[in-house]
């Protein structure tokens, strides 16, 4: 995935098992273990989640993504 595609990704609200998938380049045993250790987390810290989704936005922080560098690369792309 490019930096524009990845982008896109991350605007969505809610993040799949696929979405992981795609985010981390994990299979899907480890990014099932990986969605499970998120979903935890943030059960732990008081959330309540529908099933099978996380919140994107806690996925872009648990993974650390810098959008700023995203955005800089994908407008480097289209120029």
């Amino acid at each position: 995935m490019n930096a524009k595609e990845t982008l896109e990704l991350i605007s969505k609200q809610w993040c799949s098992l696929n979405d992981l998938i795609k985010l981390t380049g994990l299979g899907k045993n480890n990014a099932s273990k990986l969605k499970n250790e998120i979903r935890i987390d943030l059960l732990n810290k008081g959330y309540q989640l529908p099933a099978k989704l996380l919140p994107m936005n806690e996925v872009v922080n648990y993974l650390k993504i810098n959008i700023n560098y995203l955005q800089k690369m994908a407008k480097e792309l289209t120029n």
